[in-house]
């Protein structure tokens, strides 16, 4: 028999170790293939968004915004209004509207309310970073969040009407004497002075509109809680972590963990940043052993194929000799 003499049958035993053998190697060097890194395809680094909460300003981030942009990332810290959660998720939403590629986005205090919004159906939201911050659920505001958990805050601040623009409201601002050892009680004494010296008020409507979305339930995320918080409960904080579902860290912190632990919280937003886009807590902890397995398995498919299509080979050309 020649060469050209071979059944049909031969030939389709042929093709088909063939095209095991092929496939095993695809699936071989795919295994191989190094993944890429922050879960893009194009490698560049997510810009990181932090929002401030209330009784602060974007200077609350210096010691966090150092740190990243050393570690290469882009960061933008706009003001967040504290006029209401519909009008400040608004305009944060907008900031983000104009950034191009991924974004990280933070949140302390009630800042982390204002994201939960304002991501809300923005696929270039990787991930959501919650710094002992509220995470209101749909139909949850943050006044009945601290009904359920109370806090020191609500004895810690005073109410001052206030005019803007022919409408009129009522501000809330941290009481001088309830700043250190409510607000900042891990800070000197003289820097807590000077944040409620600078302090910039929320609305009350801050606290009492109710969330009508809530990102983190489609968004992975993160979040820190600060175990001597006295401004939100820190049961609070856990409860809302894990209800979301979000990778969470716990720190001896006061509640401006953000200043007094710069380290920590942008440590926390690294990993947001450089974690898969579909990362959730129930992949976290995924292992290398199961990878190991996989690739072996591959690997030796990938043996046995190719031995056998080299065999059936041999064996097909000593029959046309």
């Amino acid at each position: 028999m020649t060469a050209l003499e071979i059944s049909g049958t031969q030939r389709r035993i042929l093709r088909a170790h063939v095209t095991v053998a092929g496939c095993a190697l695809a699936l071989c060097a795919s295994a191989a293939a190094p993944a890429v890194a922050d879960g893009d395809t194009t490698g560049a680094k997510p810009t990181v968004v932090l929002v401030h909460g209330a009784f602060a300003d974007g200077s609350s981030w210096d010691g966090v915004i150092s740190r990243l942009e050393r570690r290469g990332y882009t960061v933008i810290a706009p003001a967040n209004p504290l006029r209401g959660l519909y009008n400040d998720s608004t305009y944060i939403a907008s900031v983000l509207d104009s950034i191009k590629g991924q974004v990280v986005l933070v949140g302390h205090s009630y800042g982390g309310a204002v994201i939960s919004t304002a991501a809300a159906g923005n696929p270039r939201v990787k991930s959501l970073v919650y710094i002992s911050a509220l995470m209101p659920d749909v139909g949850e505001s943050g006044m009945s969040l601290a009904a359920r958990f109370p806090s020191e805050l609500g004895t810690a601040t005073k109410s001052v009407p206030y005019r803007e623009n022919g409408r009129s409201g009522t501000d809330l601002y941290l009481k001088p004497d309830k700043v250190h050892p409510v607000f900042a009680a891990c800070l000197p004494a003289s820097e807590a002075n000077l944040l409620g010296v600078t302090q910039r008020p929320a609305a009350t409507t801050a606290f009492s509109e109710k969330a009508k979305v809530a990102a983190w339930k489609t968004i992975p995320s993160w979040a820190l809680v600060g175990r001597q918080d006295k401004t939100i409960n820190p049961d609070q904080e856990r409860f809302q972590a894990k209800r979301a579902g979000s990778h969470t860290v716990e720190i001896n912190s006061c509640h401006v963990s953000l200043i007094a632990h710069p380290e920590a919280v942008a440590d926390l937003i690294l990993q947001a940043a450089g974690a898969s886009s579909s990362a959730r807590p129930s992949l976290a902890t995924t292992g290398s052993a199961h990878d190991t397995r996989a690739e072996a398995g591959i690997a030796g498919a990938c043996l046995v194929a190719g031995a056998g299509a080299i065999l059936l080979g041999r064996r097909l050309r000593r029959r046309s000799h």
